[in-house]
């Protein structure tokens, strides 16, 4: 869904193996690498794989020649548009085989961290403009209390933390999800990063989603595409979402022992979009653990992270944090925690009206026909041993349970109190069930 167009200024090309900010010996080798790896011979194609311009392939090759690892294969190619061919010497087996053992890392080029960052303040989630529209337009599915989009318009603009909270089965979650479709606009994510010569992975295409590419209009004298860095993917902004199974060490980098690489943890996957603790305070660790680990982060705007060798580094934090939770903040954070997550909003039931609208829209969309006498034994009857409490889950429940005894039993889609009975029954379980 895009619902406002990106503004965010893509990454140059880089124009020199000089401009490129990483270490000589470490291009070579993941250009050496590579050639090992994938067998290619032709600059074109090794362009595409390391994600460098031509021109800089072709001054990363002739440099590789001059210390003898490469040699032109002496014929030209005629499948490949007369381009001359390009191999491993001896030597340059020998050093791909070594550099392999250190890291098996090839492919894309790395960006340098410090290079990165700036990319990151390009993009920033706090950089966003949320209208009403776009979140009313997001949200369009949900039924809400009135005030609620007042109070989440400029929690998500600010692109601050937020803390959702109040009973299950009102829609954080979903709610949650229609923030992430009200931003709309596209960022650039790094395939990976460089720090201290060790290679980070960030892209990740369970997390991110990539864009589709820029099509040049042929009768345009601008052109457009082609004209970033590709070593970065243009991709919506990241959501990642995670639930009861998230623990501490889930935001560390990851280390391969056998490829000797790194990949980037959740909270710097999500750089620039948003990390969503869905279900605080059902984890293994305590909440206040977790929260304990995002103080730095949302308080300076950076994340610490340590490579194998125990050094530390910084690493942008550009994300817009959404906790949500059934229990009440009181129980699960101290004063200190809480102040330093920037919004709480609580997210309520719908009342009586709101149940029975989104109880008849429910029933609408699943072509289930409404029975007056129904819902009047429903609310006289029913939802007075619970003390009248409704949550937004409640209608799509029973009507699903009442649906899919129809089909059982082989009868036309029907609301009687007998069947929303029996749809009640599976809702809840009785103390006196319980076995003790």
């Amino acid at each position: 869904m895009n619902m406002q167009s990106s503004n965010v200024m893509a990454p140059p090309p880089p124009k020199g193996l000089a401009g490129m900010q990483l270490p000589m010996s470490m291009m070579r080798d993941i250009l050496i690498k590579t050639m090992f790896r994938m067998n290619i011979d032709m600059v074109s194609e090794l362009a595409k794989v390391i994600c460098l311009p031509l021109a800089v392939t072709q001054e990363l090759i002739d440099m590789a020649r001059g210390q003898r690892l490469v040699e032109a294969m002496g014929t030209l190619n005629a499948n490949s548009g007369n381009e001359m061919g390009y191999q491993l010497t001896d030597a340059g087996k020998a050093l791909a085989l070594d550099a392999l053992a250190q890291s098996e890392y090839f492919g894309a080029m790395p960006v340098p961290l410090a290079v990165y960052e700036e990319q990151v303040k390009r993009q920033s989630i706090r950089n966003i403009h949320v209208t009403r529209d776009q979140l009313t337009t997001a949200m369009g599915h949900l039924i809400l209390p009135p005030d609620l989009l007042g109070n989440l318009g400029p929690a998500v603009g600010a692109g601050r933390s937020i803390l959702m909270y109040g009973p299950p089965g009102n829609g954080k979650s979903s709610i949650s999800n229609g923030i992430r479709d009200a931003l709309g606009d596209k960022i650039y994510v790094p395939r990976a990063i460089e720090y201290s010569g060790q290679v980070i992975t960030v892209y990740d295409p369970i997390v991110h989603t990539s864009a589709e590419a820029d099509v040049d209009d042929p009768n345009s004298l601008r052109r457009t595409s082609g004209r970033f860095d590709t070593r970065y993917v243009r991709c919506e902004r990241p959501t990642v979402i995670t639930g009861g199974e998230l623990s501490v060490s889930m935001l560390d980098l990851v280390y391969n022992p056998v490829a000797r690489t790194y990949q980037a943890p959740l909270q710097l996957k999500s750089t620039g979009g948003i990390f969503i603790v869905d279900d605080l305070g059902r984890q293994a660790e305590p909440p206040q653990t977790l929260v304990n680990r995002w103080i730095v982060p949302l308080e300076e705007s950076k994340d610490i992270l340590a490579l194998q060798s125990g050094e530390k580094f910084e690493v942008p934090f550009d994300t817009l944090v959404i906790f949500s939770t059934n229990f009440h903040p009181n129980a699960i954070f101290d004063k200190a925690a809480l102040r330093r997550i920037f919004y709480k909003i609580k997210i309520d039931g719908p009342d009586q009206a709101g149940f029975l609208k989104i109880f008849a829209m429910v029933a609408r969309k699943k072509k289930m026909p409404l029975d007056e006498a129904t819902l009047i034994h429903l609310l006289n009857n029913r939802y007075p041993e619970i003390d009248n409490v409704y949550a937004n889950y409640q209608p799509v429940f029973l009507i699903d349970q009442m649906i899919s005894i129809c089909e059982f039993e082989g009868i036309p889609y029907q609301m009687t109190p007998e069947l929303i009975d029996r749809a009640w029954a599976n809702m809840f379980v009785k103390e006196e069930d319980i076995v003790r």
